[in-house]
């Protein structure tokens, strides 16, 4: 699978070198050049984009202002003349950042790094798991992280990651959206209460006023779009609403 990239820089000779680099890396595939920012961004709501090479010096619309007004960024590797945006780009999370003249083996390195974190992201997004479910790895600080699924007391949406709370104290942090790991999951041990949490339904201690609760620091609140499913799986495990003798 190649990553699909966007040049974007309003020299002629800068446009053309990078979209040729593109073009001769195996592993990148060329989607479009523009001269400016504008060019880019309408080029962006037509195709999807894996990364942009893009000159932070453009005029009207900038580099850097364009890369701070996307919301779901791709990959970015600022190319510019002037060092000093160095450490602005990395504010940004750019992947790399090129200074010009640019030779082909930085651009080469540059790409390689993006290169190796979509195969960190590619490899989140199939969470291998053994056919009896009592561990899961997921990838975190550059590392595959085995988590055994008992020790899960509930797991929390942020933006593009989640959270993983285990029954030590201890977070895994990953990048993979809830639906992902909801569907890798077992339904009968784990069950999503909330637009942002799924809970170990072994480790519920109460449920209270519509909280989950593992302990006094920890509530979890279930929403109304699932508390009939929270509510299914107590009813099924509640003794002595039927007792006579209450």
């Amino acid at each position: 699978m190649k990553i699909k990239c966007l040049a974007v820089d309003d020299e002629p000779f800068a446009l053309r070198q990078i979209s040729d680099y593109i073009l001769k890396t195996s592993f990148l595939e060329l989607s479009g050049s523009c001269s400016n920012a504008f060019e880019a961004m309408k080029m962006m709501s037509q195709t999807a984009i894996d990364m942009i090479f893009i000159d932070i010096n453009m005029p009207e619309f900038s580099g850097m202002e364009f890369v701070k007004s996307l919301i779901d960024k791709p990959f970015i590797v600022f190319t510019t003349a002037y060092a000093e945006y160095a450490i602005e780009g990395f504010k940004v999370d750019a992947v790399d950042y090129l200074l010009k003249p640019i030779s082909y083996t930085h651009f080469l390195n540059a790409a390689t790094k993006a290169k190796n974190r979509l195969e960190l992201i590619s490899a989140n997004q199939t969470i291998e798991s053994e056919a009896t479910e009592n561990y899961m790895f997921v990838k975190a600080d550059y590392k595959l992280i085995r988590i055994n699924l008992n020790d899960i007391l509930y797991i929390e949406s942020q933006h593009e990651y989640i959270k993983i709370y285990l029954s030590d104290n201890k977070t895994v942090m990953t990048q993979l959206s809830m639906k992902t790991i909801e569907e890798q999951l077992p339904s009968l041990k784990f069950m999503r209460v909330h637009r942002s949490y799924i809970v170990n339904l072994e480790k519920i201690q109460f449920v209270e006023r519509h909280r989950i609760i593992f302990d006094q620091n920890v509530c979890i609140p279930v929403s109304d779009q699932y508390k009939d499913n929270l509510q299914e799986f107590i009813d099924k495990y509640f003794i002595g609403r039927n007792n006579k003798n209450q």
